[in-house]
C-alpha cells in the first residue's frame, strides 16, 4: 500500500514543475510565494500555524478581494463559493488536481516528530496543475532532491546580517527586542520584571488562542510596549520587527525529555531578529540565577553563517490506509516507510486515541464496515488542544462517537457545551483551558457531516472564542503591560519635549493620555496605583514634563485672584480651587499680614512667580479692604500725626480688639470735643459699656478679624455665621459681651442698656420697673439680663415679703442707677458719644 502511494506521487510529479526554495529566515520567501499564487488562476498554500494562513488571507484579500479567497483550517473556514485562492493550514489543504499552484510553507517540519508525516506526505503527493513551490530551510535538500526527482532547488540568501553580541541582563535588553523562554511560568517571570524595569511586554505562546496571539503581537507592532515574552513559537513565520532576540535558556522539554535546541532551531527563533534589510542580533540572558545559558562557539558560528547539518530523513506515516477494520486500519497507520530516506513517526496523539479505544471491547464493538471505521477514525484525528494527554483526550472522542456513530452531534448538546465555555472571567490559566476547549468544538462544528445546524454552531463557537481571546488578551495586558511606565521609558530621550501632556478636568496628569499622578494646586502627586519601583520615573516625568503645566496654572491663578470670590481663606491658609497656594504670617500690623507662598510655587520662573505674588497680595489686600474697611479707616487715621497720641491709641486699640473695647478701659475722658468728633466721623460708637464700630459688627469682617488675629496668638472665637443676638458661651466670641451664662452681641446690650436708662430717666429719680420683655425676645435669659444691667450700674431693690394675713401678687423689682466706677455721673440714650457733652446738658434742659 505505502509503495502504490509513492509511485503514484512519483508519477505525478513527472510532468510537474515543481520548484524548492530554500533558505534561513528573512529571505522574503513567503512573499515569494504570494506573488505566484496571486499569478495564477487558482491555488493554494498550506502553513504550519492557523495565524499564519490567516495573515496571508488577509493580505491575498486585499489583493483578489473577498469574495475569490478561503480560508481552511481545523477551526474556521472562509469558503466563499466560487473561491480559487485558498490559505490553509498544512492538515486542511485540499488535494485537488485543478488548483493551478500549490505552495508548502516549513517543509522542513516533515522532520518534526509530532507533524512530520502531514508535511512529508504533502511534500510527496500535493502538486499544483502548472507549479509547486516547496518553502522551507535549506537544511531540507537533501531529502528534497531525493524523494522529488527533476526538482528545482533556488537557494535564497538572506536579506540582512544576524549577530550574536553575547549575554545582557533582562535590565539591560535594548528597545524592540524579544524574550524566548521554553516554559510558561519563565514566560511569566520574565514578563513581570519587563513590567516592572521597562513598563512590561506583549506574550507569544503556543497555548494562547491564534486571535490572542495575534492582539499581543498587533500590541507589539503597534509600539505599544517595547519588548515581546515568547515561547520558541515565535519562530514559526512570525513577521515582527525584532532588533534582538535573547534566549532566557538552551533546553526544552519535548514531550518525552530535557533537551538543548538543535542549532537548526536555535537559527529558527534567533532568525526573528532583523527583518527585511534591517540587521540583527542575538544572545542570552545574564543574571539567572547561577543558571546562565551560553552558545557554544560552533553554534554561534552556524547561526551567523547559516550552516546547518543537512535533514537526513523525514518522517513518515500511510496517508491512505485502508478501513477494512480497526486492525487493519492500525496496521496500515503503523506500517514501516517505503524507502531508507522516510523512517516512522512516532505515535501521535490520534492513533494513540485509535489503539486505546479499539482496545475497550464497549466502543470496538461498535464499529462494525469500511464506513463506521473510516468515521472513527477521523473522530479520533481530532486534535488535542486542551493538551490533556491520550487517556483523557480518548474519553472525549469515546463521548463523541456515542452520537457520530448513529449520524449527527444534537444541536442542544453542542449549544450546551459551547455555552458551557462561555465565561470571560477567571485568570490566565483558567482562560486558555477555556478557549482549548472551545477550539474544540470550533473544530467539531467545521466537520461537514458531525453536527446539525453546522452554521450555526460554527458561528456560536467563533463568538465565544472571540470572546474569551478578548478578555484573555486584557489579563495579560493587566498583568504584564504597564502602559504608562512603557509611554515614559519610550520618552525619556531627547524627544521628550515633544510627548504631549495635559491635565485632565479631574486634575490627573496626562502624559501621551496616561496617568501618571495628579496635581494638587502646584504639588505633584504621584497616582496611587503606581509601584514602588515606577515612583522614580514618575517623579523624574513630571519633572520634565510639568513647567509648562505650571506656567498655565500660574496664568489661572492670577486670573481667579482678580475675582472676589476667586480665592478662600480657610485659616491661615489662602485656597485656590479648595488647595492651599500661600499661608498667612504675621506683618508689620494686624491689617498687613505677610504672604508665604507654598514651596510648589518655586517650580514657576522667577517672573512668573512675581506676577503670581502680585496676583495673591493684590487679591489679600482687596479683601481686607472690602471686610475691614472701617478698622482700615482706623488704622489709617492712627497713622495721622494731626490725631494726637491719646486718640492714636485708642484707635490702634480698636483695630487690635476689632473694633470693640470696653468703655472702661478706652482712656475716653482723656480725649478733648475735637478728638471725640473725629472718634464720631470714624463710625466709632460710645456706649454704655463699650466703645464699637457698628459696620465692623457683620459675620464677614469678624470672622476675617478673628482669622488675621489668630496670626498673632489672639485666640478669639469667631462668631456664629448667622450672628444670632444672643448664644451660649462661656468665653464671648467676637462682637460679643458676656451676660452671665449667655453672650449678646455688643450693639444689642447697647440698645437694652439704653431702653434702661430712658426707663430711668423718666422715672424722674425714683425706683423704677425695667421690662424684660425686649431682652427676652432677644433670648437673653432673667439672670443674664439682669448681669448686665449690674454691670451698667443699675441695682435691683426686692420688694418686701406680704404681711402673713396679707394677699395679693408679689410687687416687681425695682431699680435705680448708680455710674459704674469711671463712668460718667449721666447716661443719656440718645447720644452717640460720651453723656458729658453739650448734647447731654440740651438733652438734659429738653427733658
Amino acid at each position: 500500500m505505502a509503495s502504490h502511494l509513492l509511485a503514484r506521487g512519483s508519477g505525478d510529479r513527472q510532468d510537474r514543475s515543481v520548484k524548492a526554495v530554500l533558505g534561513p529566515t528573512n529571505t522574503g520567501k513567503t512573499h515569494l510565494a504570494i506573488e505566484r499564487l496571486c499569478a495564477h488562476s487558482s491555488g493554494a498554500i498550506g502553513f504550519p500555524l492557523r495565524l499564519l494562513a490567516r495573515e496571508v488571507y488577509d493580505r491575498v484579500c486585499k489583493i483578489k478581494g473577498e469574495s475569490n479567497v478561503a480560508l481552511i483550517t481545523g477551526e474556521e473556514r472562509i469558503e466563499p463559493p466560487n473561491a480559487r485562492w485558498h490559505l490553509c493550514t498544512v492538515e486542511a489543504m485540499p488535494s485537488r488536481p485543478d488548483l493551478a499552484f500549490v505552495a508548502l510553507d516549513e517543509a522542513q517540519l516533515a522532520a518534526d516528530p509530532e507533524r512530520g508525516h502531514v508535511f512529508t506526505d504533502r511534500l510527496l503527493h500535493t502538486r499544483g496543475r502548472e507549479e509547486t513551490m516547496l518553502l522551507g530551510s535549506a537544511t531540507i535538500e537533501p531529502m528534497v532532491r531525493a524523494l522529488v526527482p527533476g526538482v528545482e532547488v533556488v537557494s535564497r540568501p538572506r536579506f540582512s546580517k544576524l549577530s550574536h553580541v553575547g549575554a545582557k541582563k533582562l535590565s539591560r535588553i535594548p528597545p524592540r527586542s524579544a524574550i524566548v523562554a521554553f516554559s510558561a511560568e519563565q514566560v511569566y517571570a520574565m514578563a513581570e520584571m519587563l513590567r516592572r524595569f521597562r513598563g512590561g511586554a506583549a506574550v507569544v505562546m503556543g497555548a494562547l488562542s491564534p486571535q490572542t496571539r495575534n492582539a499581543q503581537v498587533a500590541m507589539y507592532q503597534a509600539g505599544e510596549v517595547d519588548y515581546l515574552v515568547a515561547t520558541d513559537a515565535i519562530g514559526m513565520g512570525l513577521n515582527l520587527d525584532v532588533s534582538h532576540v535573547a534566549f532566557a535558556g538552551l533546553s526544552k522539554y519535548d514531550g518525552h525529555r530535557q533537551r538543548r535546541l538543535t542549532t537548526a532551531e536555535m537559527a529558527q527563533i534567533a532568525g526573528r531578529a532583523g527583518r527585511h534589510h534591517k540587521d540583527g542580533t542575538f544572545g542570552t540572558l545574564a543574571g539567572m540565577g547561577g543558571h546562565d545559558p551560553e552558545f557554544a562557539d560552533e553554534e554561534v558560528y552556524a547561526i551567523e553563517e547559516h550552516r546547518f547539518p543537512p535533514l537526513t530523513r523525514l518522517f513518515w506515516r500511510e496517508s491512505e490506509p485502508r478501513f477494512d477494520s480497526l486492525a487493519t486500519l492500525i496496521e496500515d497507520l503503523e506500517s514501516p516507510p517505503p524507502r531508507a530516506e522516510l523512517a516512522s513517526a512516532p505515535p501521535a496523539i490520534d492513533l494513540a486515541v485509535l489503539k486505546r479505544l479499539a482496545d475497550e471491547p464497549d466502543v470496538a464493538g461498535t464499529v462494525r464496515g469500511r464506513a463506521l471505521v473510516q468515521r472513527f477514525w477521523q473522530v479520533c484525528s481530532l486534535p488535542d488542544f486542551r493538551q490533556q494527554g491520550p487517556e483523557t483526550h480518548s474519553r472525549f472522542v469515546a463521548r463523541l462517537w456515542q452520537d457520530l456513530r448513529h449520524g449527527y452531534l444534537g444541536a442542544d448538546y453542542v449549544a450546551q457545551a459551547i455555552a458551557q465555555q462561555d465565561n470571560p472571567s477567571g485568570d490566565i490559566d483558567t482562560l486558555q483551558g477555556r478557549i482549548a476547549a472551545v477550539r474544540s468544538w470550533a473544530y467539531i462544528t467545521q466537520r461537514p457531516d458531525w453536527v446539525l445546524a453546522r452554521e450555526e454552531m460554527a458561528a456560536r463557537a467563533r463568538a465565544v472564542e472571540t470572546r474569551l481571546s478578548d478578555a484573555l488578551h486584557s489579563r495579560l495586558t493587566e498583568r504584564f503591560v504597564n502602559r504608562r511606565t512603557t509611554v515614559l521609558m519610550r520618552k525619556a530621550g531627547a524627544d521628550a519635549g515633544l510627548l504631549p501632556v495635559r491635565v485632565s478636568e479631574a486634575g490627573a496628569v496626562l502624559v501621551d493620555d496616561e496617568p501618571i499622578g495628579h496635581l494638587e494646586g502646584f504639588r505633584f502627586v504621584v497616582d496611587p496605583l503606581a509601584r514602588a519601583a515606577d515612583r522614580k520615573l514618575l517623579l523624574a516625568a513630571a519633572e520634565r514634563h510639568l513647567p509648562a503645566l505650571l506656567a498655565a496654572r500660574a496664568d489661572a491663578l492670577a486670573a481667579a485672584a482678580a475675582e472676589p470670590a476667586g480665592l478662600a481663606l480657610d485659616g491661615a491658609a489662602l485656597l485656590w480651587e479648595r488647595l492651599p497656594i500661600a499661608r498667612l504670617e504675621p506683618g508689620k500690623t494686624l491689617l498687613e499680614p505677610r504672604l508665604r507662598l507654598d514651596p510648589a510655587l518655586g517650580l514657576l520662573p522667577t517672573r512668573q512667580r512675581a506676577a503670581v505674588i502680585g496676583a495673591v497680595e493684590g487679591w489679600l489686600g482687596r479683601r481686607i479692604m472690602t471686610d475691614l474697611g472701617p478698622l482700615c479707616r482706623l488704622a489709617q487715621a492712627a497713622r495721622a500725626a494731626e490725631s494726637g497720641p491719646d486718640l492714636r491709641a485708642l484707635l490702634l486699640r480698636l483695630v487690635a480688639s476689632g473694633g470693640v473695647l470696653a468703655r472702661e478701659d478706652a482712656g475716653l475722658d482723656r480725649l478733648d470735643s475735637r478728638q471725640r468728633d473725629a472718634l464720631r466721623r470714624l463710625g466709632v460708637r460710645v456706649g454704655a459699656l463699650d466703645l464699637f464700630v457698628p459696620a465692623a459688627l457683620r459675620p464677614l469682617p469678624l470672622a476675617l478679624w478673628c482669622q488675621l488675629a489668630a496670626l498673632r496668638g489672639q485666640a478669639l472665637a469667631a462668631p456664629p455665621e448667622s450672628m444670632p443676638p444672643v448664644v451660649a458661651a462661656k468665653a464671648p466670641p467676637a462682637g460679643y459681651r458676656r451676660a452671665a451664662a449667655q453672650a449678646i452681641r455688643v450693639d444689642l446690650a447697647e440698645k437694652l442698656l439704653q431702653t434702661a436708662h430712658r426707663r430711668r430717666i423718666a422715672a424722674a429719680g425714683r425706683r423704677y420697673v425695667l421690662d424684660p420683655a425686649l431682652a427676652r425676645s432677644m433670648g437673653l435669659a432673667t439672670a443674664g439680663y439682669a448681669a448686665l444691667l449690674r454691670a451698667a450700674g443699675f441695682r435691683v431693690h426686692m420688694a418686701r415679703s406680704l404681711a402673713e394675713a396679707a394677699h395679693g401678687p408679689p410687687a416687681p423689682p425695682m431699680w435705680d442707677w448708680r455710674p459704674p466706677r469711671g463712668a460718667p455721673a449721666k447716661v443719656e440714650p440718645a447720644s452717640p458719644l460720651s453723656p458729658t457733652g453739650a448734647f447731654a446738658a440740651l438733652a438734659e434742659l429738653i427733658r
